[in-house]
């Protein structure tokens, strides 16, 4: 462990009890069942996904090599979100995260619109796993003749089973769907470097730098392509934020989350950034193409047979974990609005595996709606939704850096004390992570077909805000009403 864990762990060990009584009500009656290497291979799950495994290949194609640029520095902003997030994690561990953070220091409203700009995001990315889940099985012939809504509906009647068990269960889920994908990786990555240094041609090609210089160089098509991936990028990173949200059923979050946010900077540099070169160096950029993983594009050009098979049940298994993840996180930031006042009650509920199950149904029913854009609209239903659920990861990354300005500000007027592990250089680092975000949601307008529609979306989105607003304050403020009297007594 890092002096500065350490450090951290005997500032709060050294707290009263008072300050480890939870702030909010909804942190109460959880297990603290997920071990250290739950929460690492949680924070290694989050940063690695089908945006990696698959996304890749078109975005090589259109941007190049210099996509490895665009995953750095999008890596970066992403690392300071989760360095924040684990900041105040260690400031008060909550399974509300940041909508727990969001209620302390921007208010009910903050609270509010955190929580189900979250909702939005992981209910509208459940129906583009279950969808991907459903399109990556048909790869399978002995599958076809199943109907794609059939398989997306009994994906999410597993991944709901695993996560009503128990925390634990969901816990070695995500472990073992971890170890899955990084040994996939790191797979790749030796089979690549010993191509690399033997000279084995790939496709008639000859790896090395001449890969990237004699094929246009590093931006072959200028910046512009390079700036508009940005945004797909982004979301590629999207459930680093699930390191804030386990913490609050871990033992010892001060001694776990610094060594989890800390590594994800040069996982994040190794498997990202280093894969991409690594394809890059291997073919043209021209060669790769959307419909297709680049892993198995450059496995099949030297001739391993099965390549497609392994690769797609990678793809399948990094979609089961993120639709686990979805399921487990909105069930907790539920059950912490709900006890709020600020979504229905029935989502506070949990059961004998202290789950709170009635969120995850909830999650569970907006998935079934999926299940029937699959019925209605196969071929449509992954891109709608995938770009919808993008306007919530960015806005949820906006409240955490609003939360964190705040935090620090309260922490300069002597209202509370920030704990060793920290975010540097604020506010300069929240405020030029803000900006990027909102610069990368304004890109989406470069893109007429989705991404501009998407982007007319959130007017609606607010509207729809506004009126739930409306419709829950009054509970809202009879619950604050009551919990402050509850604490005067």
């Amino acid at each position: 462990m890092s002096k500065e864990a350490v450090d951290t762990a005997q500032a709060v060990a050294t707290r009263t009890d008072a300050d480890r009584s939870p702030v909010d009500a909804g942190d109460a009656g959880y297990s603290k069942d997920l071990k250290a290497r739950h929460v690492n291979m949680i924070a290694i799950g989050g940063a690695i996904g089908t945006g990696l495994f698959l996304g890749a290949g078109g975005r090589l194609h259109n941007a190049g090599p210099a996509l490895a640029l665009a995953y750095l520095v999008c890596g970066v902003f992403a690392f300071f979100v989760v360095r924040a997030l684990g900041e105040l994690v260690l400031y008060r561990p909550s399974s509300g995260s940041f909508v727990s953070y969001a209620r302390e220091f921007l208010g009910e409203k903050g609270a509010y619109v955190a929580g189900w700009m979250y909702f939005l995001n992981w209910s509208t990315t459940g129906i583009a796993d279950i969808t991907a889940i459903a399109l990556y099985t048909h790869y399978w012939s002995m599958f076809t003749s199943i109907p794609q809504w059939a398989l997306a509906l009994i994906a999410l009647a597993v991944v709901l089973a695993v996560n009503l068990i128990s925390v634990k269960i969901f816990g070695e889920m995500e472990f073992w769907f971890a170890i899955i994908k990084v040994a996939t990786l790191v797979g790749f990555m030796l089979v690549g470097i010993f191509l690399l240094a033997t000279q084995h041609k790939v496709d008639g090609h000859t790896p090395g730098p001449s890969m990237i210089t004699d094929h246009g160089g590093v931006f072959p098509h200028g910046l512009m392509p390079v700036v508009l991936v940005m945004q797909g990028v982004i979301f590629a990173y999207a459930a680093l934020e699930l390191v804030g949200v386990a913490a609050g059923e871990t033992a010892e979050p001060e001694k776990v989350v610094p060594r989890a946010v800390n590594s994800i900077m040069w996982r994040v540099g190794l498997f990202y950034v280093g894969s991409v070169v690594l394809l890059a160096l291997l073919l043209p950029g021209s060669v790769y193409s959307a419909d297709e993983s680049p892993f198995v594009t450059v496995l099949s050009k030297i001739g391993v047979s099965g390549a497609g098979d392994v690769m797609n049940l990678v793809v399948l298994t990094a979609a089961m974990s993120s639709l686990n993840s979805g399921l487990y996180s909105t069930g907790r930031i539920l059950r912490s609005m709900a006890m709020a006042g600020s979504a229905p009650k029935f989502t506070a509920r949990m059961n004998r595996s202290q789950v709170p199950y009635g969120g995850i149904l909830l999650t569970c029913a907006v998935c079934v709606l999926g299940v029937g854009l699959n019925y209605l609209m196969p071929a449509q239903a992954f891109e709608i939704v995938l770009n919808v659920a993008s306007l919530g990861i960015i806005s949820t990354w906006v409240i955490i850096m609003l939360c964190h300005l705040i935090f620090v500000r309260r922490a300069k007027a002597g209202l509370v004390e920030r704990p060793s592990f920290r975010l540097r250089f604020s506010p300069a680092t929240e405020i030029a992570t803000i900006a990027f975000l909102l610069a990368c949601l304004g890109m989406m307008w470069n893109d007429p077909e989705v991404g501009r529609k998407t982007l007319l979306l959130v007017p609606v989105i607010a509207a729809l805000l506004v009126t739930g607003w409306f419709g829950v304050r009054r509970r809202v403020s009879t619950t604050t009403d009551q919990e402050l009297s509850r604490l005067t007594k």
